[in-house]
């Protein structure tokens, strides 16, 4: 049984879709906003130092951060290249290009600009430095629309990077703007969330 430490909506869902997807056996276990209450960025801590989710702590105990690592990682426990293609395939180089890049660009947008004032205490500032880095990652986005396929991001074959994008479509700058600008994408997510044995995950973590 895998346990994971989650919060509806937040990066946590990209986990739990694919721990849906590969029917492995797993619980939820619901963290706590770690930005407003320090109870609950304590506990987390004592799982992951940066108290971040998500949390995946595997059946033998042991505890791993960073979706891309859990993305590689349950690929192998699944023994399946349904979502991550295997050392043969002529997808593998591509996928681990643009995993790493949402994972090392993009997603860090949201670390910083989530909550700005952890980093800059005025608030005035705070919301310029939000702005800013807002701006970036909807040119990050862009990037990542220039190199998508479809009718998924690695063209026939569906992956893991899907998966980020539907998740990640929720999240700033909003849907519109993606449908807008970015129509790949879109397209992407919405592909995603109609597959139906992700249906529940995107219903529970998105409504």
């Amino acid at each position: 049984m895998f346990r994971l430490y989650q919060m509806p909506g937040w990066g946590s869902a990209i986990i739990e879709a694919q721990l849906v997807f590969y029917g492995l056996p797993h619980e939820l276990v619901e963290s706590g906003d770690i930005y407003e209450d320090a109870a609950a960025r304590e506990r987390l801590a004592a799982l992951n130092p940066l108290a971040q989710v998500p949390v995946l702590v595997l059946p033998s105990g042991e505890v791993m951060t960073e979706s891309a690592a859990m993305t590689l990682y349950l690929a192998d426990v699944a023994a399946s290249d349904a979502l991550v293609p295997g050392p043969g395939a002529a997808e593998r180089a591509a996928f681990l290009r643009w995993l790493v890049f949402i994972v090392a660009n993009i997603y860090p947008c949201f670390t910083f600009a989530d909550v700005p004032t952890r980093l800059v205490e005025d608030a005035e500032a705070a919301r310029a430095f939000r702005a800013k880095v807002d701006e970036r990652a909807c040119a990050l986005w862009r990037a990542v629309e220039a190199a998508a396929g479809a009718p998924w991001f690695l063209g026939q074959r569906f992956s893991a990077l899907d998966i980020y994008v539907g998740v990640m479509n929720h999240w700033r700058p909003r849907p519109a703007w993606f449908a807008a600008e970015t129509p790949k994408l879109a397209a992407i997510a919405r592909g995603v969330q109609a597959r139906p044995e992700l249906a529940a995950v995107f219903a529970r973590n998105f409504g």
